[in-house]
């Protein structure tokens, strides 16, 4: 009678235990999984979005290049809750001051967003916490339980240690967590399950290659269609300029231009 079940465990590992999942098969959660407003995003995430109970690094060339709309689909629906599931949404460090309308515009309430500056990152701010303590204040954070996601910029130098500290503390929290760090990151090992680099693509269009995640390697990266913010006749110009700045440069560099453009895009 005992054989019928151990065989059907072996014919089917992954269900076990969340943690366990096949080298074709995108991996499982406990608890079940943020989504982040792309479909797209969504097949190729485990657990069908962003993760509870874990690190997710997004590694930028450069703050701006998009994350923020990227997140702002869960953050909303996170801030929006209906009671007793809302909860707070806390900023470590933003690289600049937010602008709520901005976010009024992505669906995002800024009354319930929390900020918390570094002394090296406060941008005028009053009440500052030295970059030790801000990692503390992070750790303490998602012990809490009563945060419902967690945004933190952190620097490129960041001892191993202290993401193998934020990933133990994120395993009590219930939200989503985002480090957003230098592309450079990407050469160091971290403890974060899912791991994506992002690229600008143009107006409102973002590139995205899954660096890391609890399933097969994903070859090709993703371009999602972001949010827009600005009205229609700013966008137009914007994307106006960007295609002028874009001819210029091939006029610049000749027939190498074409190609050096496809391998940015695909970086």
């Amino acid at each position: 009678m005992d054989l019928l079940p151990a065989a059907a465990l072996l014919a089917a590992p992954e269900t076990l235990h969340p943690a366990l999942w096949r080298a074709h098969q995108l991996g499982r959660s406990r608890e079940a999984a943020v989504r982040s407003g792309f479909e797209l995003l969504d097949a190729h995430l485990p657990g069908g979005g962003w993760p509870r109970q874990a690190l997710t690094e997004l590694l930028l060339p450069h703050p701006g290049v998009g994350e923020m709309r990227l997140l702002a689909p869960a953050l909303a629906g996170i801030a929006a809750a209906e009671p007793p599931a809302p909860r707070s949404v806390m900023l470590f460090d933003p690289p600049a001051p937010l602008c709520g309308w901005a976010l009024a515009q992505l669906g995002v309430d800024a009354q319930r967003l929390i900020v918390v500056h570094g002394r090296d990152g406060a941008h005028g701010a009053r009440h500052l916490l030295p970059s030790a303590d801000l990692l503390w204040a992070l750790e303490q954070a998602l012990k809490s339980g009563q945060v419902g996601a967690v945004l933190a910029w952190l620097p490129l130098r960041l001892r191993a240690d202290a993401l193998r500290r934020l990933q133990l503390a994120a395993q009590s929290h219930g939200g989503p967590v985002f480090l957003l760090r230098d592309i450079e990151a990407r050469a160091q090992p971290s403890p974060a399950p899912l791991r994506l680099a992002l690229h600008s693509a143009g107006i409102d269009e973002l590139a995205l290659r899954v660096l890391k995640r609890r399933g097969p390697a994903l070859m090709q990266p993703l371009r999602l269609a972001l949010p827009p913010v600005l009205a229609p006749l700013p966008r137009a110009r914007a994307e106006a300029a960007r295609l002028a700045a874009a001819a210029t440069t091939r006029a610049r560099l000749g027939p190498a231009a074409g190609s050096a453009t496809m391998l940015s895009l695909a970086e």
